[in-house]
């Protein structure tokens, strides 16, 4: 059996942690099984979020100006008690993800129906539950259900909003420009899908669950994150401007509060 390579704490080396070699895709069985650790983490603590949520952080996370840290960016996802040591197969998959997505927003694609093409793993919760048996149904209606990609957006939406220095707008016209039409159609995401369903993402002749226009939105909003990967990479770090305090001069009095001139005090 093959051990899982066990965390670190450096982001910057989230994706040199894994062999040489690109692992395979996640597949249904690693997401169910992230589904799954998640689950166990909400028992002790219900405000652990579905991996969806996880996984829109994540995107945010790789398209951020700054690299930001395992140990900032754990606690505000999974909650303080979370120790990356103790769900290291959690924390494997994660990396092997962040990888992923890091090769879709760096291939050069020009149309979503190429194979390199990053996708979010997003949910039709909507059109899984209108593929239910009638008498399943009921036992959800009055519930509110999140439309398809919502859950997503929110996480995505929840990193920028948690790391607000780092999502600011630069002081480029054209940059922040690209920064605020980028972001807002993420923000569309986050709302709720109310135009007419007109087909299904969970299955191809399920009950129709998504319109149009949220597939379009959908559509805008990965190449949005395209777009966001591109600005942050080629603007790198934010560079802090450095403030040098003011030198007293000679005949001054001195900053110390003596009473006497600077240049018989401090600057003796």
């Amino acid at each position: 059996m093959t051990t899982p390579p066990a965390p670190d704490n450096d982001p910057a080396t989230q994706a040199a942690a894994l062999p040489t070699a690109d692992p395979a895709p996640l597949g249904p069985d690693d997401f169910d099984a992230l589904d799954g650790d998640l689950d166990a983490m909400r028992e002790t603590d219900e405000e652990i979020p579905q991996w969806e949520f996880c996984e829109g952080f994540m995107a945010a996370l790789v398209c951020s100006r700054r690299p930001v840290p395992t140990e900032e960016y754990w606690p505000v996802l999974l909650g303080d008690g979370f120790v990356a040591a103790q769900h290291m197969e959690f924390v494997w998959r994660w990396k092997r993800r962040w990888r992923e997505i890091e090769q879709g927003l760096d291939a050069d694609v020009q149309s979503l129906d190429d194979d390199r093409t990053w996708q979010p793993e997003v949910l039709d919760t909507r059109g899984a539950i209108a593929s239910l048996p009638e008498d399943e149904r009921t036992d959800i209606e009055g519930e509110e259900i999140p439309s398809f990609a919502q859950v997503w957006a929110l996480g995505f939406m929840y990193a920028v909003e948690n790391w607000p220095e780092d999502w600011a707008a630069p002081r480029d016209k054209e940059a922040a420009q690209m920064l605020d039409e980028a972001l807002h159609s993420i923000v569309a995401l986050t709302e709720d899908d109310t135009a007419k369903p007109t087909l299904s993402m969970f299955s191809e002749d399920g009950p129709p669950s998504v319109s149009q226009q949220r597939l379009d939105d959908f559509g805008e909003a990965i190449w949005a994150v395209y777009d966001l990967r591109q600005l942050w990479k080629s603007m790198g770090p934010k560079v802090e401007t450095i403030r040098k305090e003011a030198t007293p001069g000679r005949n001054d009095l001195c900053p110390c509060g003596s009473g006497k001139k600077f240049k018989k005090c401090h600057g003796a």
